[in-house]
């Protein structure tokens, strides 16, 4: 998107602010369910059996994250395990990377990672399509609401382009769609309009607690 080549996207929570102050991103929607609730949850999840009941028991063992842009799979559970628990990577817990939530939520239900901090609304997903079953993973840390994926264009489209896009999102007809089929899962149903000042508030503060700049090179 900086370098012109992609004009219209969706980026996740935590990469948000990197895509509006660095490529120019205006996001101007969200998912939501028919009843326009939207967002998801962080939650740290671990196996039965573990020997881990509460995110203290997490010191000295291992925490899988997703990786360093995510919000759920990094961000803030890096705040909030420093900011409500005082742990650090690295200093209280070993700290890798699975690269996405998929990984991170199969390997703790394959008994390949001790705990791992996740989005439940992928975990969500993952459980109705019987990609693992939800007595293989138990919650012991469940965040706030933080808004999902924010879609949008990129700053120098023609307005009356912009427009049309927003239209075409605001129009879309959900019934019998491959989005239908995915998101009704995590019980998603409609576009909705937002703005990133007043949605991305919470993930900006949690950035400003993990010392994070959106300096662009």
């Amino acid at each position: 998107m900086r370098s012109g080549r992609l004009h219209i996207s969706g980026f996740n929570t935590g990469s948000n602010p990197l895509a509006v102050n660095c490529a120019g991103f205006r996001p101007f929607t969200i998912m939501a369910s028919e009843d326009g609730g939207f967002g998801y949850e962080m939650e740290i999840i671990t196996y039965p059996g573990s020997g881990i009941e509460k995110v203290e028991d997490i010191k000295g063992k291992q925490l899988a994250f997703t990786s360093p842009t995510s919000n759920s799979g990094f961000k803030a559970p890096s705040a909030i395990l420093k900011a409500d628990f005082g742990m650090v990577p690295e200093t209280d817990f070993e700290a890798v990377f699975s690269g996405k939530h998929d990984n991170s939520i199969l390997g703790v239900a394959n008994k390949d990672y001790m705990a791992a901090s996740i989005a439940n609304s992928v975990k969500d997903r993952m459980i109705k399509r019987d990609v693992i079953e939800p007595e293989q993973v138990v919650t012991i840390y469940k965040s706030q609401t933080f808004p999902t994926t924010g879609f949008g264009v990129v700053y120098n489209l023609k307005p009356e382009l912009q427009e049309q896009i927003k239209d075409a999102f605001f129009s879309f007809d959900w019934e019998g769609t491959s989005l239908q089929e995915e998101f009704s899962k995590s019980n998603e149903a409609q576009f909705i309009p937002m703005t990133y000042k007043e949605f991305w508030d919470v993930i900006r503060k949690i950035d400003a607690a993990n010392g994070v700049s959106y300096a662009c090179e």
